[in-house]
């Protein structure tokens, strides 16, 4: 995980910003575990997301306990390994939200 968009220092603070980041991803040299990571999220993202408004919402502090929530419940459908490498990278992704 070391490529350009995720090191980005940019902060993120609304819906789009976080889209955006993970959309990065695909458009970078990155390696298959962020991809896969990044993909998962923003699915989980855009299921939970709907429930808190549109696009230009707001990062809050629930929206994204609501996705640390729904990630955890999709635990059994993921790989043990899977589970940590998208846990880890959500851990990450948080770090660049302002909420």
């Amino acid at each position: 995980m070391s490529n350009n968009a995720i090191n980005s220092n940019k902060t993120l603070t609304i819906v789009a910003d976080l889209y955006q980041y993970l959309d990065n991803l695909f458009e970078q040299d990155t390696d298959s575990d962020t991809l896969f990571s990044g993909g998962y999220l923003r699915g989980l993202f855009s299921l939970v997301a709907t429930d808190f408004g549109d696009e230009n919402q707001k990062l809050s502090s629930e929206l994204l306990e609501s996705v640390t929530i729904k990630l955890s419940e999709s635990k059994a459908e993921l790989s043990p390994q899977d589970y940590v490498i998208v846990t880890n990278f959500w851990l990450l992704v948080q770090g660049k939200v302002t909420a």
